[in-house]
């Protein structure tokens, strides 16, 4: 009996005994779940597919607890696999943090798109919309199940042998793999293990092996639909095409999948060597990642290299006393200059989407570099106006998300700031009192259209509002912006006001502001001039195709968004803010960003620039020749007005055409003119002088206690006796 034994253990790696499968705890199984093998997903809670041969094996040989017992104690199962899942959890249950992971080879770019949909394939697909292009690192579902957009490849339930494969097109060095289950509301579906094959040729293969065993490598895969599991191949293989075989999954569940593939281009030598083949970007800039130290450390390097033209400032403290820090760029840093507008971009609201963040950064490293060699353009841009950068509105979100890396964060993590707030909800909803009061018929008469008041209850030191959205507000209560954008990442799309639906519970509806021409064309210009955007070849990001109108959409009409950054700064300052979603991956592996640098670069320079689209001027006092500040300006057709500024100066963002504009203050007769906006660069100058009225120059003769002037004391008497 002995012999015999040793017989089937030897023979156990030529005739596939998987006396090497991994135990439950190592596939990461939940709690009292299973999962079902590849020939019978109908199997019993109990029985793993990993074990299954192995028992059809033994029952061969007379099951005597003596021969069990002498097995076990000759061949002791191992785990299968090198490299251990890189999300683990704690004796609680908890999941532990890791410090940022360096998987060491970049990503092919299954999740970016660089990887085309003609590159994946698969042994069968349950349907189009869980077709193999679909198996993409954090690709999102539509609502409904059964479409076209699905959120993974699933196998079909009959196919006993699945795999999903890549074709990365030329040679390169495997390194590991990323997965993840399937996307969806209704449905519960993941890998719990797969083995990972190589092939030149697509027909001949070969399977990545233990150093130790020199058994087939079985990965231990996902525990959940969402967390993202890497492995690392025990040895990197060179090859062209991968392949993924799906061992075991969730019981009652589908073998479905989402993946990345880690990989490192290798020279050819009848071709260029790898470099070559890496996009990239000609500007001398810092293209990595940034954590809180990085990124002062960052600043301060360009104030120093900048100093006549940038500052640095604070608008407060994240919920973990992070300092939300602003690179302020401008011929005078420090000062409104009048008649200058004032300019923002802000990044990293969600904590998990990186791009932005990084985007903002290399910027002002840009604007600084451009500058000092004299290019006219950057020169004209901050000479013109008063341009803030602030890379980092949620902070604590990021710090969460770096510690994971670009690849593990996944679709969610660090999204909020620390006390669990998602900042784009947190903003003071202005749009219900205001359609209220529109549909009372008492705008803007008895309720203003601009300048919305807050609401009492979000005053309150009691109401959920986090300390980064309170900074913002003064923020943006300090400066009169003019022109700012948001940037987002998971699309790639620009949506603009209202992000909010005016039906209540309307879970989409076009909303489009008074504003609408002018969102439009701001959204127009950005999209136009986003490379990637404006790529007629490539594909939707997760579930809806936005080329088919321009790569813009109404926030509203997309998905709504009570309480929303744009909604809030239109309504209560007069600034016109649109969301640029920048990128389908949240968090673009390093070794994209200078790609990612020139989709952009063009884009953010070309949207600063419709600061100049419109109407600009100062309201003047006629005597004095002071500027009035919080004058109103109100275009015949809009209703939505804005204000001057502190001295009198102001920015009416209008698309070319002839308007009606009357400036009114308190205690000044209003005063309307016409004013011509043209395709030519402007912004069109269209400046008022107002004069006092009697009342307001009386009351200001009495409170300086002077005599009332004989006339206007006959004028006075004359109009009690008509009363």
């Amino acid at each position: 009996m002995w012999g015999l034994l040793l017989a089937l253990a030897a023979l156990a790696p030529s005739v596939g005994l998987g006396l090497g499968a991994p135990s439950a705890s190592v596939l990461g199984l939940t709690p009292g779940s299973t999962p079902a093998p590849r020939s019978s997903p109908a199997q019993p809670p109990g029985k793993t597919n990993a074990t299954s041969e192995q028992q059809i094996r033994i029952r061969v040989i007379k099951k005597k607890k003596v021969i069990v017992k002498k097995r076990k104690k000759l061949i002791r199962p191992s785990p299968p696999v090198t490299a251990k899942p890189m999300v683990t959890t704690s004796p609680t249950g908890s999941p532990n943090l890791p410090e940022k992971q360096e998987p060491g080879c970049p990503p092919l770019g299954l999740e970016s798109l660089r990887v085309s949909d003609s590159q994946f394939e698969a042994s069968s697909s349950q349907s189009f919309g869980l077709g193999p292009h679909r198996g993409r690192l954090n690709i999102q579902s539509g609502l409904e199940d059964g479409d076209l957009y699905d959120g993974a490849w699933c196998a079909e339930q009959q196919d006993t042998e699945p795999w999903f494969q890549v074709d990365a097109r030329n040679p390169i060095r495997f390194s590991g793999i990323v997965t993840q289950g399937r996307n969806s509301v209704w449905r519960y579906d993941w890998v719990t293990s797969y083995k990972v094959q190589f092939s030149n040729d697509s027909r001949t293969w070969w399977t990545s092996r233990n150093h130790s065993s020199g058994m087939d490598a079985v990965f231990p895969a996902n525990s959940d639909p969402e967390t993202p599991v890497l492995n690392l191949l025990p040895e990197p293989q060179v090859a062209r095409f991968i392949r993924l075989l799906p061992q075991t999954w969730f019981q009652e569940g589908a073998p479905c999948l989402r993946a990345e593939i880690l990989a490192c281009p290798v020279s050819d030598p009848n071709d260029l060597p790898p470099e070559a083949h890496s996009l990239g970007s000609s500007d001398p800039l810092d293209f990595r990642h940034h954590n809180y130290k990085a990124m002062r450390k960052l600043m301060k390097e360009v104030n120093e290299q900048c100093p006549n033209i940038t500052r640095i400032y604070s608008i407060g403290k994240s919920y973990q006393g992070l300092k939300l820090y602003v690179m302020e760029m401008s011929d005078q840093p420090g000062e409104h200059e009048l008649g200058e507008p004032e300019v923002r971009y802000v990044a990293g609201m969600h904590g998990n989407e990186a791009l932005g963040r990084e985007l903002l950064l290399l910027l002002m490293q840009f604007l600084c570099h451009e500058f000092l060699r004299g290019n006219p353009r950057v020169t004209r841009l901050l000479t013109e106006m008063r341009i803030h950068l602030l890379p980092s509105m949620n902070p604590d979100g990021y710090e969460t998300t770096y510690r994971r890396g670009s690849e593990l964060v996944g679709w969610a993590e660090g999204r909020w700031n620390h006390q669990g707030i998602d900042l784009n909800h947190n903003f003071a909803d202005l749009n219900t009192p205001l359609w209220d009061a529109e549909d009372d018929g008492l705008v803007p008469h008895v309720f203003p259209n601009h300048h919305v008041p807050l609401p009492t209850y979000y005053t309150l030191p009691n109401a959920t509002v986090a300390p980064e959205t309170r900074a913002v507000i003064e923020w943006m209560k300090r400066i009169p912006f003019v022109l700012s954008a948001n940037l987002h990442g998971g699309e790639l799309v620009v949506s603009y006001p209202f992000d909010m639906t005016r039906t209540p519970w309307a879970a989409r509806e076009l909303t489009p502001t008074p504003d609408d021409a002018v969102f439009r064309w701001l959204s127009t210009v950005y999209a136009g001039t986003n490379r990637v955007m404006q790529d007629t070849d490539r594909r939707p990001c997760h579930s809806q195709d936005f080329s088919l109108h321009g790569n813009i959409i109404n926030g509203a009409d997309w998905h709504t968004v009570p309480g929303s950054m744009n909604d809030f700064s239109y309504l209560h300052t007069n600034c016109f803010e649109v969301t640029v979603e920048l990128s389908c991956d949240k968090f673009p592996h390093e070794n994209e960003l200078p790609q990612e640098w020139e989709n952009n670069k063009d884009a953010l320079l070309t949207y600063l620039e419709q600061v100049r689209m419109g109407i600009a001027g100062v309201v003047r006092d006629k005597d004095t020749q002071l500027g009035i500040a919080d004058a109103v300006i109100a275009v015949e057709g809009i209703n939505h007005d804005v204000t001057t500024a502190w001295g009198g100066d102001y920015w009416r963002l209008l698309t070319p055409g002839d308007y009606m504009v009357t400036a009114s203050a308190e205690g000044y007769h209003s005063v309307t003119r016409t004013c011509r906006v043209t395709f030519e660069e402007g912004p069109v100058p269209c400046n008022f002088m107002l004069t006092k009225t009697p009342k307001q120059r009386l009351r200001e003769l009495l409170a300086a206690g002077v005599k009332v002037p004989p006339d206007l004391r006959r004028r006075l008497e004359r109009l009690r006796g008509q009363k």
